[in-house]
């Protein structure tokens, strides 16, 4: 029997404000646990929540770069449940009349695009953070990290396989980080994701039983834990078993999940309006000047990448997957006037070495790749001993001229001077020099290889390729 895989992702951004959402605490991450707490953080008795303004502006925010609808009244609900790290025993949320709904974005995976709704989005508190420890059963709570904002953002049951989930998480992350109202640190927690998976028979409409996936903390683990539980859900179903409606932790250390508890339902939270907080109202004027300040988006500076710098789809696409990186690729194409040179030394040399780090810590800059790229187009230095040069950069961040001075990696352009090693290499070379006017034109590229390897790579190839058909030619 084949069968249907159905994701649907719940994905929690911590928003980038200096405060809480509903009181004046920092945000900041690393402090000295339990140092970033105040009365009302805490929800000790008497204590009230203001709604920090710019949690609203930010969920606008991407409600509007996702074609969301922009619910004008909104309100915020408590969701009720005991966990050591909440300390109120709710947490403040929005169930029924949430912020934002119905949106969309598009994702592609293996040439084939299509388009994944979104629920909804809701603003809510984070919870604290519980340190357990391994030498002894005791369990330490730090509260810093409770009432920070998130939003919540709900995918429709969309999805179809694990690599569709990866995607759609790169793009809403990408989208948050455009936006520049998440920093989306999946190690620090800021950017967190829960995924609802389920299997049905190829051909069914009705979803199956679902389980839900916890402690995903890269999207490597996402992918990983989603391929595992598709594998565990089939084999059950092909022997006739049934699943169980369960919540499940991912261990990335055995590869495998672990039932942590059976899954909750709406109604298991007891939500009601929260008491404490007036519902959020919104006007048109206010949408629209949040509107005005949205930047350009990856899917639209992809289309520019492409109409503006020619650069195939594929390669725009790369480019512009996180801002940093298009905006880095847009630098350098500035400094050198060469957008798919440019292009391809971020997606061969450049990302190779960055394995899979953010390009904002590079040690090259935008401006010295694109002095790079001008050197090897102006015939300075050679493509090969280009990529000795960028290594070095990398090393230390000097800039290209600056190591080629240093290791005299100049290329060698003096024709005197390469004739004499060109006629060398023909006099101690008889047996190829006569295949070669035999018809093995092949051979040239052994001959300037041979002067390159003299040259320790920095022969003028084009000046090599001259000198060599001239006095094969004799």
């Amino acid at each position: 029997m084949e069968f249907e895989t159905v994701i649907g992702l719940e994905i929690h951004a911590q928003l980038k404000t200096e405060s809480k959402i509903f009181c004046g605490c920092s945000t900041k991450y690393g402090a000295p646990p339990n140092t970033h707490t105040c009365p009302v953080c805490l929800g000790l008795p008497g204590t009230l929540p203001v709604l920090n303004k710019k949690v609203v502006e930010f969920a606008i925010k991407m409600g509007l770069a996702t074609g969301s609808t922009i619910n004008k009244f909104d309100q915020f609900a408590r969701k009720n449940y005991f966990y050591p790290d909440l300390p109120k025993g709710y947490q403040t949320s929005q169930f029924d009349l949430p912020i934002i709904e119905h949106g969309q974005v598009e994702i592609e995976v293996d040439g084939r695009k299509r388009e994944i709704g979104i629920t909804r989005m809701h603003m809510e508190e984070d919870a604290g953070k519980l340190i357990h420890d391994d030498r002894e059963p005791v369990s330490y709570v730090d509260l810093n990290r409770t009432g920070t904002p998130l939003l919540e953002i709900v995918s429709e049951p969309d999805l179809r396989s694990p690599e569709e989930a990866v995607a759609y998480l790169r793009k809403i992350h990408a989208i948050l980080r455009y936006l520049d109202i998440c920093d989306g640190n999946m190690q620090e927690g800021s950017f967190r994701c829960d995924a609802n998976i389920s299997l049905r028979p190829m051909g069914e409409t009705k979803l199956g039983t679902r389980t839900e996936l916890k402690n995903m903390n890269s999207f490597r683990n996402v992918q990983s834990a989603l391929e595992y539980e598709v594998r565990r859900q089939r084999d059950i179903l092909m022997d006739g078993g049934s699943i169980r409606q369960e919540t499940l932790l991912w261990d990335p250390d055995r590869n495998c999940t672990e039932s942590m508890r059976g899954k909750e339902e709406a109604h298991d939270y007891r939500y009601f309006p929260c008491p404490d907080l007036v519902p959020v109202e919104i006007d048109d004027a206010w949408i629209e000047a949040i509107r005005a300040t949205l930047p350009e988006l990856p899917n639209e500076r992809r289309l520019r990448f492409m109409e503006e710098y020619e650069l195939p789809e594929h390669d725009a696409g790369l480019l512009t997957a996180s801002r940093e990186l298009a905006d880095y690729f847009e630098k350098a194409v500035t400094a050198c006037n060469q957008a798919k040179k440019v292009s391809n030394w971020i997606m061969t040399e450049l990302m190779r070495e960055l394995k899979g780090e953010d390009v904002s810590g590079c040690k090259v800059t935008a401006e010295n790749l694109g002095s790079l790229v001008t050197m090897v187009e102006a015939g300075t230095i050679s493509g090969k001993i280009a990529k000795t040069v960028f290594l070095e950069m990398m090393a230390n961040g000097k800039s290209p001229e600056t190591v080629v001075q240093e290791q005299n990696l100049g290329q060698v352009s003096n024709e005197g001077e390469l004739l004499t090693i060109v006629r060398q290499i023909i006099a101690d070379n008889p047996d190829q020099v006569a295949d070669f006017k035999g018809g093995k034109t092949k051979l040239m590229s052994y001959f300037v290889g041979q002067l390159m390897q003299k040259t320790k790579g920095q022969a003028n190839p084009a000046l090599a390729n001259k000198l060599f058909s001239q006095e094969l030619a004799g």
